[in-house]
């Protein structure tokens, strides 16, 4: 298997900032029962990833699992209603990360956002790969 090489890091905050823009956009005028519910999770994990990428030099496969556990984490808190449970009133702020109600859709949106990215990040690293090997004769 191809080994994952990361891209620069400029790459990675070009890719958060243009999907952050992207996200606010959708919340702000987007009201609709596809777009802002399904398309914004599925981005909103690629969002996540770009981020870490940005700030971190973790490895791409560490990445990718840390944002998905991340995402579900978040999804299984709605489920339990987490801020019941805490008896705590939260800032507004965190009833927007947090959301209100778990769906299983939610957690597909988020695994296919993480299956995306990796097949991004796979054929990169496989084109980058041949194109080295091409270049030096290998």
């Amino acid at each position: 298997m191809t080994e994952l090489k990361r891209n620069r890091r400029l790459y990675y905050f070009t890719g958060f900032l243009l999907l952050f823009i992207i996200e606010v956009l959708i919340a702000i005028y987007v009201s609709d029962d596809f777009v802002r519910p399904y398309l914004g999770d599925f981005l909103v994990v690629i969002m996540i990833y770009c981020f870490l990428m940005w700030i971190s030099r973790i490895a791409i496969l560490k990445g990718l699992a840390s944002v998905l556990i991340i995402s579900f984490a978040v999804e299984f808190f709605q489920l339990i209603n987490i801020v019941k449970v805490l008896q705590y009133q939260l800032p507004e702020i965190f009833f927007i990360i947090l959301g209100s109600s778990f769906s299983f859709w939610d957690l597909l949106a988020y695994s296919l956002g993480i299956l995306f990215i990796f097949g991004i990040e796979y054929f990169r690293s496989y084109s980058s790969e041949n194109s080295t090997s091409t270049i030096t004769g290998k």
